[in-house]
């Protein structure tokens, strides 16, 4: 647990009793602090009451009177589409609201630091695809080479419950814009950009505001090195803004659209080559197409992401791309969960939004494709490039048949259960086909999160095979 300074004595309120709220309270308890919680959860308020927690109810009037800051959980709205009524009350009271990001930044550095002959390092991804991938595969290469790593954030374990640091340590966080976007503190050491493409419109009023909350990581982060995917106008502005010049190397451009050329540092992957150069001479390389855990290209792009971060971590290319090769994969991202009759089937249900779907499709070839679900805004005419690499789409989810119709020149079958698309896309398996789930939408017409969704895939997928139909 890090203990969250800056706070003794005073009072904290806490709104959003799930990981990262309690896990918040337990670090503020630990630093000194008296904090306050609430959730509109009945349940959520009873297990914070188990644990010794108080529990007030922040909606009442007079609620902020001697309330130091108010610590936000991700889920929660604080200005867009409209603020939750709470955080709109502390805002009125003049209280200062944050997250337990924020608290990470301002309490992660301790005593025992001087003592340390190597500081710990913090490197943090966002973007909108291929972070927690990217955030894996870098903490797996540190492991593999004897660092002492953490992962946490969006992934792993909770900010604040990691376990402090060692010498020489480093926590690898993931971080998505709901998390960026509030915290009050944000100073990593290294931050890595992937990629922009449209989601959380709605929460961020819109693409621009979107960008933004990414943005903070580096605009009032101001990493030592920062590493920043350059495919779209964002990621290039993003670069530019933070470059003194062609030949500042504190910022490492990364590309899987083109070959990266200039004074400067730059990784990039053509045709399944992962290049490095550094002052226009190549630095490294790595044959990315034996890697099983990295398939396709939008695994080639969390693939110079991770290389570029752990190359300013100071690891040699060779080591990197050992660490690379035992890489075994994230569960539900282009996960190969059987292979059967030359049948592969793969699991990528966290291709929650087009652009992540897209990516997917482009890695394999002749498809049975799973998709469907909850359409996200911008339908579906930018999946259109990949399109040909599908044999046939087999449509999930309530809204199975509008989807399907806007899947044109392609055969599109209407399943709507999950259960009955695998059984369809597995009878008609041929040997070379790959049976895909990425659904291209959220899951939440069906499943309560895209994990559930991958793992009754999974299930499905065993029983086909185990019944031999």
């Amino acid at each position: 647990m890090i203990p969250v300074r800056g706070y003794e004595g005073a009072r904290v309120a806490i709104l959003g009793l799930g990981r990262s709220g309690l896990s918040a309270a337990h670090s503020l308890e630990a630093g000194g602090a008296q904090p306050v919680c609430w959730d509109d959860n009945e349940a959520a308020r009873a297990k914070a009451e188990e644990y010794g927690l108080e529990v007030l109810d922040l909606a009442r009037e007079g609620a902020f009177e001697g309330i130091a800051c108010l610590i936000v959980s991700p889920g929660i709205p604080h200005l867009y589409p409209q603020p939750n009524r709470i955080v709109a009350a502390a805002q009125a009271a003049g209280v200062p609201v944050d997250n337990d990001i924020g608290l990470f930044f301002r309490s992660f550095a301790g005593a025992e630091w001087n003592d340390f002959d190597q500081p710990p390092r913090v490197i943090a991804v966002t973007g909108s695809n291929g972070k927690s991938t990217t955030s894996a595969l870098i903490h797996h290469i540190l492991r593999e080479a004897g660092r002492d790593a953490q992962l946490a954030g969006n992934i792993g374990r909770g900010v604040l419950d990691i376990d402090p640091p060692e010498d020489g340590g480093a926590v690898v966080l993931e971080l998505s814009s709901y998390q960026t976007e509030l915290a009050r503190a944000l100073t990593p050491d290294i931050a890595v950009f992937t990629n922009l493409s449209p989601d959380h419109l709605d929460r961020h009023a819109g693409l621009g505001g979107y960008f933004a909350a990414k943005r903070r990581l580096f605009a009032e982060g101001g990493p030592d090195r920062a590493i920043i995917g350059i495919d779209e106008a964002e990621g290039r502005f993003l670069a530019g803004q933070l470059s003194e010049g062609a030949a500042d190397d504190r910022v490492i451009r990364i590309s899987v659209a083109e070959k990266l050329t200039g004074p400067g540092w730059q990784v990039f992957a053509r045709k399944g080559f992962l290049s490095e150069y550094r002052k226009g001479r190549q630095a490294g390389s790595i044959d990315l197409r034996p890697i099983k855990g990295l398939p396709g290209a939008h695994n080639h792009q969390n693939a110079c992401a991770a290389y570029a971060a752990c190359r300013a971590m100071g690891l040699a290319p060779r080591v990197i791309e050992e660490g690379m090769r035992s890489y075994p994969g994230l569960p539900h991202r282009s996960q190969v969960i059987a292979e059967a009759g030359g049948v592969t089937y793969v699991n990528d249900s966290k291709a929650t939004n087009v652009d992540s779907a897209l990516k997917a499709l482009q890695a394999f070839g002749s498809i049975r494709w799973i998709c469907g679900g909850l359409e996200k805004e911008g339908g579906l005419s930018a999946l259109a490039p990949a399109l040909e690499n599908v044999a046939c789409a087999y449509v999930i989810g309530r809204e199975a048949a509008h989807f399907a119709m806007q899947l044109e020149g392609i055969e599109a079958q209407v399943c709507t259960t999950m259960a009955e698309a695998v059984r369809r896309a597995h009878a008609d398996a041929q040997p070379g086909d790959t049976v895909l789930l990425a659904p291209a939408a959220a899951s939440f017409d069906q499943y309560d999160s895209f994990e559930r969704r991958g793992e009754d895939f999974a299930a499905c997928v065993a029983a086909a095979l185990g019944s031999g139909q």
